[in-house]
């Protein structure tokens, strides 16, 4: 019976990470986030905290785009919450 309680953090994080990736492309204005890619996306079990791998085409750049994202992260998490409904919206933190 576990495995389905995988199966549905697995579907929570892909769901966190297409909709970040959206709202990054289209809602973010910060010229320090450029074009990037959300590459994984961890929830922790209580989905208290989701850990948002990335990588960018400019890799010289990427304290500057990292900066950009924790900066972002209040705002994202606000429009992510609009979105997705789950009981506990994950603090996000870029990695």
């Amino acid at each position: 019976m576990k495995k389905a309680g995988f199966q549905r953090s697995d579907r929570v994080a892909e769901q966190v990470r297409r909709d970040l990736a959206d709202l990054i492309r289209s809602e973010l204005k910060d010229p320090r986030v450029g074009m990037i890619s959300l590459t994984a996306v961890e929830l922790t079990p209580d989905y208290a905290h989701a850990k948002i791998f990335f990588t960018t085409l400019a890799d010289e750049h990427l304290d500057e785009v990292e900066r950009g994202l924790k900066r972002a992260s209040g705002f994202l998490r606000r429009e992510l919450g609009r979105r997705i409904h789950i009981h506990t919206l994950p603090e996000l933190h870029f990695v």
